[in-house]
């Protein structure tokens, strides 16, 4: 790495969360997700499935996420890792263009979201546990937040593109701005929003060029004889010492669970205002943009925040505002709100949610920014890969748990308000954890086990 300075390396590293931010953005919240409602008709069922398809994926990433981690830190370089789930990311995203709406294939669309999904969660795994890399240990946190920003602020230009040249109303056939959507792509097949898969894929091939350019490995290039046995057997020991590093052990679990809940916002954001408030898919990418711009913001203060305060106080912060963001999304409908009943045409139920939306933003840009870097105190330094691993289990452990969980008390009780409810108790119960969670973390020694007995 002697040829590039730090702060490239540091802006290609920056540039893994541009390019990968769209998946995020357009495919999961704000424009593949309403359309597939759209698609289906009902705002119920669409959330079913969606949560159904969303957890299949989340328990292959929490099965898998921690052996990947132990092997990349034993067998070799983390930049092959990052080429071959890239690979999946791009192959996942560009096929759903297939999501015809007269041909609508609905185990294809998911099975192809899924392996994107599984892309971009395994690759984040690699990006994060270079984190240490790049600059002093307080640096750590500024550096997080900002590259958090950054990604932020790509999927809110992705998401413009999409709103004002693609992306059609279902009704009207026209983008944001009242054009056709450009290169004469047809709105009556949805060709304008089902080019959010392409461009999304394109998206992340084109902006990893600075990082495949800047971003070195400091881990040997050539694999051990015996890396896999040696990497499952020091998974197998971190595994069983984690009782003896009850910082670390909390603050897995915490984030297990406060991470899972967000993530259920995210994901559902989009279906959940289609079907409850009847919004377009432009009308949630409006709603995305506003989200967006309060994310990054939040990630740029977060990060601040973080190098001065350290991360805990930050994620403290952030969980308490998501907990109440969760308990009121259950009382905003097209015909009420907080209880107040408002007519069929009141713009109150919009505002509002426009207002949850904001908030949801800027606390999860801050959370997940101080997240990384709390990751980065708890861990040891010589298994930093492992220990994001874990971090991605922990985060994927419980993944199916939010969706299909959601999928299970909508397809109950028939109502998309009360489906979303299991995010409060991951809330709070994450929120509980926190408390036995030390903002340094144990000390290193107490975690790891000797290799030898």
């Amino acid at each position: 790495m002697a040829g590039i300075s730090a702060r490239k390396r540091i802006w290609g590293w920056f540039f893994f969360d541009w390019a990968s931010q769209p998946y995020n953005t357009l495919l999961l919240t704000f424009i593949f997700g309403p359309y597939v409602k759209e698609i289906l008709g009902d705002g119920t069922a669409a959330q079913s499935a969606w949560g159904f398809g969303i957890g299949a994926a989340g328990i292959v990433i929490a099965l898998l996420a921690p052996v990947l981690g132990a092997m990349a830190d034993t067998s070799g370089n983390r930049l092959r890792w990052i080429w071959l789930f890239s690979g999946l990311y791009v192959v996942g995203a560009f096929g759903l263009w297939w999501a015809v709406p007269d041909n609508f294939n609905l185990v294809l669309i998911l099975t192809l979201f899924a392996v994107g999904l599984i892309g971009m969660e395994f690759a984040t795994i690699f990006t994060n546990s270079m984190l240490p890399d790049l600059g002093h240990h307080d640096d750590i946190g500024r550096i997080s937040g900002n590259g958090w920003a950054f990604g932020y602020l790509g999927g809110l230009v992705a998401l413009v593109i999409m709103l004002l040249f693609f992306a059609e109303s279902a009704s009207t056939g026209k983008t944001l701005i009242g054009l056709d959507p450009i290169f004469g792509l047809d709105a009556a097949q949805r060709e304008g929003t089902r080019l959010v898969g392409p461009l999304t894929a394109v998206w992340y091939a084109v902006f990893m060029i600075p990082f495949f350019l800047f971003v070195r490995d400091p881990k040997r290039t050539r694999p051990s004889a015996g890396a896999t046995a040696v990497a499952l057997s020091g998974l197998a020991r971190t595994i069983r010492a984690l009782p003896r590093s009850p910082s670390l052990f909390s603050y897995l679990a915490s984030s297990m669970l406060y991470r899972d809940a967000l993530n259920g916002i995210y994901v559902f954001g989009g279906i959940y205002a289609a079907g409850v408030l009847d919004w377009s898919v432009v009308d949630t990418g409006k709603f995305g943009i506003l989200a967006i711009i309060t994310g990054a913001l939040f990630a740029w203060i977060g990060g601040r925040a973080d190098s001065r305060l350290g991360p805990k106080p930050v994620i403290v912060a952030g969980v308490v505002v998501l907990t109440v963001v969760a308990v009121c999304i259950v009382f905003v409908s097209r015909n009420s709100v907080f209880g107040i009943a408002v007519g069929d045409s009141s713009a109150l139920p919009d505002i509002a949610f426009y207002v949850l939306g904001a908030t949801i933003g800027a606390a999860g840009g801050a959370l997940q920014s101080a997240s990384r870097t709390m990751m980065v105190r708890q861990a040891n330094p010589e298994r930093i890969t492992e220990a994001f691993g874990l971090y991605g289990f922990a985060g994927k452990a419980t993944s199916f748990v939010a969706p299909i969980s959601i999928g299970v008390v909508t397809y109950w009780t028939g109502s998309q308000q009360l489906g979303v409810t299991p995010l409060i108790a991951l809330f709070l119960v994450g929120l509980i954890l926190l408390v036995w969670v030390k903002p340094d973390g144990d000390n290193v020694e107490t975690w790891v086990e000797p290799s030898q007995p």
